[in-house]
């Protein structure tokens, strides 16, 4: 008579397949040593030549910026007056709080003087800390004052070298989200690539140092590649922890240091409403997304001084909308096609209808205004009517709030970088439509982990994460040229993903019928490799020679203009009378008299 009895040393009483798979898998790797065993020193000597490669490429990007910025002005030779007078537009407004908290007697008169600044406007006591980004600059004044570097270094230079080092950083980040995404840190090197040979489109701080975007942007990159690393399946406890807390201190720095920051994050959780919304990432790690990110906000909020901007945000009504739409409407994932797009489609009115309720209540409590301009210049330039508000009127005559220049295209399809964005992003954009299609005619609901979608179509929630996040960035670069360093740098990342990720030629080869291991190996590393050679030969030269191209600045008048006022100045309070917003910043920088 047969029995069945339970093994021994398993004290579950059911055991799938799937485990069963991974003993036998476990049995094998222990019959062959020495296999798993080199396997593991490629697999940490290729994480350490990658890592390696990472860090030169990054410091060597940083220096290659600074050289330009020394190459372009001579900024060592020239006076002080003239290095004050180089950053400009807002740029010296910026720069001159700097050398306000570093004039100070102490740093409490610092602050204080920051706090009740009566110079930006005239007429007018304001807090700086709560109307400007600026924290930056309060920061770098205290390291200067506490490091002993006073004796070699001037606080000009410790200002700008900080800037370019978070180049590094930035570059960095792009590097190791295009190698958490493909798997290898060949698209990371070609990522960096793009980055440099694109320097146009995808930066411009060697000629604006201190700007907003400059300081944000490296924060952004990390946050993007901690994200990223979240959202692959199967992660230990402690990695995820990890990853939250990266998360939340790169989205609070971000936020803390541009005062676009609420708008880049409302795009960053409308990635993720769409794509928790078709199933394509799990929706527990969007959750923990969308508190991460009011919570980064709420602490900028704080230390701004309860910024108006900030608790009127439609950030935080959004994510607050999202999370209490979700707890009303259960079973939302379940059911045949049309039962789960007509859910999906209250699901989306409800949660519209709570955000703008949220936001509403918000505004008419604590009596906000402060971003009616924004919308006021949104409604004028996409043509719903105009207006006679003078902030939103102001961005619409700024050439850097126009529509994305054509040319732009030209430029970045000269590198291939623009080609191989346009490849890639077909390919896994199909995949995403289909896994979504999928998943909403899926009557039985499961959680996506590893990959969304079946058989020859499948995609990762970190794929579709980038691949959402590129898409909506692109659109904002298209409507605003000034965001276009948003787009740019992630195109070379999710560019340069794609032609060395096996996800995407497995994905073209099956659809081709052509798929075969060997061809899939083949053609992830031959296409990387030969577009890194082609970039490399076409644009060297053009590298050398910029580095190799000697200017100076010059501009006699403004600086006898800048002496003239510092003289008056030391006989006269009254405030000075700036006709362009270029004069006020500089005469704030240079003289540091009311305007």
């Amino acid at each position: 008579m047969n029995t069945i009895r339970q093994r021994k040393g398993i004290k579950n009483t059911e055991v799938s397949e799937d485990y069963a798979a991974q003993e036998e898998n476990v049995k094998l790797e222990h019959k062959l040593p020495s296999g798993s065993t080199s396997r593991r020193l490629w697999e940490t000597l290729s994480f350490t030549l990658g890592g390696t490669i990472a860090l030169c490429v990054g410091v060597l990007t940083s220096v290659y910026l600074a050289t330009l910025h020394e190459n372009d002005l001579w900024f060592s030779n020239i006076k002080e007056v003239e290095r004050e007078i180089s950053f400009r537009t807002e740029c010296g407004l910026y720069y001159s709080y700097y050398k306000q908290m570093l004039q100070a007697p102490s740093l409490m008169q610092g602050l204080h003087g920051l706090m009740y600044d009566n110079k930006t406007e005239s007429m007018r006591t304001i807090n700086l800390l709560q109307r400007m980004n600026i924290y930056q600059e309060v920061l770098l004044s205290i390291l200067y004052r506490v490091l002993p570097i006073q004796t070699y270094l001037e606080p000009v230079y410790f200002y700008i070298y900080t800037l370019f080092g978070l180049q590094a950083i930035y570059v960095t980040a792009l590097y190791t989200t295009s190698w958490l995404l493909s798997g290898t840190w060949l698209s990371g090197l070609l990522a960096a690539f793009w980055y440099v040979t694109n320097r146009i489109d995808t930066t411009r701080v060697e000629f604006t140092v201190p700007l907003r975007e400059n300081w944000a942007l490296p924060f952004f990159a990390v946050q993007t590649a901690a994200v990223t690393y979240f959202l692959r399946p199967n992660l230990q406890p402690l990695s995820e922890r990890l990853a939250l807390l990266a998360v939340f201190v790169s989205t609070f720095l971000f936020s803390l240091t541009w005062q676009f920051n609420q708008f880049v994050v409302l795009l960053q959780a409308l990635v993720l409403f769409t794509l928790d919304s078709l199933d394509l990432l799990p929706a527990l790690k969007a959750s923990w997304l969308y508190g991460i990110q009011i919570a980064g906000l709420l602490l900028v909020c704080a230390l701004q001084f309860l910024n108006s901007m900030i608790l009127g945000s439609l950030l935080i009504s959004f994510n607050l909308s999202v999370l209490t739409a979700r707890r009303l409407q259960k079973n939302l994932k379940t059911g045949n096609f049309l039962k789960r797009l007509g859910k999906l489609l209250l699901h989306l009115f409800v949660v519209l209808c709570l955000t703008l309720f949220l936001n509403n209540i918000i505004k008419k409590t604590l009596n906000l205004k402060s971003d009616e301009h924004i919308f006021k210049f949104l409604k004028a330039k996409f043509g719903f009517g105009a207006t006679r508000d003078f902030d939103a009127n102001l961005y619409l005559c700024e050439e850097a709030f126009g529509l994305l220049p054509l040319n732009t295209f030209e430029r970045l399809s000269d590198t291939l970088l623009f080609s191989a964005y346009l490849f890639v992003l077909c390919v896994t954009g199909t995949a995403a439509l289909a896994g979504a299609l999928h998943n909403l005619s899926d009557s039985t609901h499961r959680p996506p982990t590893g990959s969304v979608g079946t058989g020859a179509v499948s995609l990762r929630p970190a794929t579709a994460y980038n691949l959402m996040h590129s898409v909506l960035f692109g659109l904002l670069a298209l409507s605003t040229m000034r965001m276009k360093y948003l787009w740019t740098s992630h195109m070379c990342v999710f560019a340069s993903f794609g032609l060395c990720s096996p996800e995407t030629w497995e994905l073209l080869l099956k659809a081709i019928r052509l798929y075969n291991p060997k061809r899939m190996c083949v053609m992830r590393y031959s296409v990387p490799i030969l577009t890194l050679l082609y970039v490399s030969y076409k644009f060297w030269p053009e590298v050398m020679a910029e580095l190799s191209e000697l200017r100076e600045f010059h501009d006699p008048d403004t600086v006898e203009l800048m002496n003239w006022i510092n003289e008056c100045a030391e006989h006269s309070r009254n405030p000075l009378v700036s006709s362009e917003a270029w004069n006020m910043a500089t005469d704030h920088s240079v003289c540091s008299q009311k305007v």
